[in-house]
């Protein structure tokens, strides 16, 4: 087994650190872009998603959340 440089494990660390793991059956998260896709999502929700997840540091069910979540509170 090939053993890491420090420069990747200290890159591998960073990356755990700063973004949400989410496992499920296989291994994914079952927001996946193909799992989205799969619920039906229009392509151009699942790349609103993506993205506003990439640039919080979130994940796409964090992200719908937080949406429902201000709908709530701009209906009450």
């Amino acid at each position: 087994m090939a053993r890491m440089t420090e420069e990747e494990a200290w890159a591998l660390d960073d990356y755990v650190t700063n973004n949400e793991i989410t496992l499920g059956s296989n291994g994914s998260d079952w927001l996946s872009i193909w799992g989205m896709r799969l619920k039906g999502l229009s392509n151009e929700t699942v790349n609103y998603l993506m993205t506003k997840a990439t640039a919080d540091h979130k994940s796409p069910a964090q992200i719908i959340d937080d949406l429902v979540r201000n709908e709530m509170a701009a209906s009450i």
